[in-house]
C-alpha cells in the first residue's frame, strides 16, 4: 500500500507489463486474492516469489528497544515475518508453485549480530529466517520448491530510512567492506540467479550479498579511521 502511494510502482508495472495487486500481507483473505489474480495473471502456477516487506510500528513511533510495545511488536512481526509463512501456507493449498520454484526473503545481518537501532526489526528479520528455513524444508519434500534468504548491504528503501542512524549504518558498512556495499541493482541481478536453475539445488540457506562485511572483522580503513 505504502509503495503504491509513495513510489513509482504503477511506472514499473507499466514498463513490464504486469498488474498491481494491492494486498494487505496481515490479512488472509488479502493474501489468497493476490495468490488467485497472480495465477489468473499467467494462466496458471509460477516460478518465483520475491518476499521484500517490512514495517516496525515501534520503530514508527520512535521507541527504544527496551520499551516496545507488545501490541506493535506482535503487528510487526506479523507483517515482516510471519507475511512470508502467509504467502508460502497459500501458495502450497492453491499448489500455485510449479516443481523447482524459488522464493527468496531479503533479511539483513541485524538478525545474527546487534545492531542497536535496528530495533525490534532485528528479531523480525531472525524469524523470517527461522520460517524460511522450516518451510523451506517441507515445501522442498512436498514439490522441491527452495526458499531461501539474501541477506543485503543496507539499502537506501522506504523502510530502511525510518531506521534512526542509517546514514551511518551505510557508511561504516562501505568501510567495513573489501568490495563496498552491494548496491540495489547488485541485489536484483543475484536474486535473478536465485531465480534461476543455476541454483537449483540451493535452499533453506542465508546467503550474505554484502560485499564480504559479514566475515570482515576490520578493515584498515577502519583502523584509520579510529586512530585519527
Amino acid at each position: 500500500m505504502v509503495a503504491m502511494r509513495m513510489g513509482e510502482i504503477n511506472k514499473l508495472a507499466e514498463k513490464i507489463n504486469a498488474p498491481v495487486i494491492p494486498c494487505d500481507v496481515s490479512s488472509a483473505d488479502d493474501v489468497e486474492n493476490l495468490i488467485t489474480k497472480s495465477m489468473e495473471h499467467f494462466n496458471g502456477s509460477f516460478d518465483f516469489i520475491l518476499h521484500s516487506i517490512g514495517m516496525s510500528v515501534n520503530v514508527r513511533k520512535g521507541r527504544h528497544y527496551t520499551e516496545i510495545d507488545y501490541g506493535f511488536n506482535s503487528k510487526t512481526l506479523d507483517i515482516s515475518s510471519m507475511s512470508l509463512h502467509r504467502v508460502l501456507a497459500t501458495c502450497m493449498k492453491k499448489e500455485a508453485l510449479r516443481e523447482w520454484s524459488s522464493v527468496v526473503a531479503l533479511t539483513y545481518i541485524a538478525s545474527q549480530r546487534v545492531f542497536p537501532d535496528y530495533n525490534e526489526m532485528a528479531d523480525a528479520k531472525a524469524l523470517l529466517e527461522s520460517v524460511a528455513r522450516s518451510f523451506g524444508y517441507h515445501y522442498g519434500v512436498k514439490q522441491h520448491v527452495r526458499v531461501n534468504t539474501v541477506s543485503q548491504s543496507p539499502t537506501r528503501t522506504t523502510a530502511g530510512s525510518g531506521v534512526k542512524g542509517f546514514d551511518g549504518f551505510i557508511n561504516y558498512a562501505e568501510k567495513m567492506s573489501p568490495l563496498g556495499n552491494a548496491n540495489a541493482e547488485d541485489c536484483a541481478n543475484f536474486i535473478t540467479v536465485m531465480f534461476s536453475d543455476l541454483t537449483k539445488m540451493v535452499t533453506m540457506q542465508n546467503l550474505f550479498h554484502d560485499g564480504g562485511f559479514s566475515f570482515t572483522g576490520v578493515t584498515q580503513g577502519i583502523i584509520e579511521q579510529m586512530e585519527k
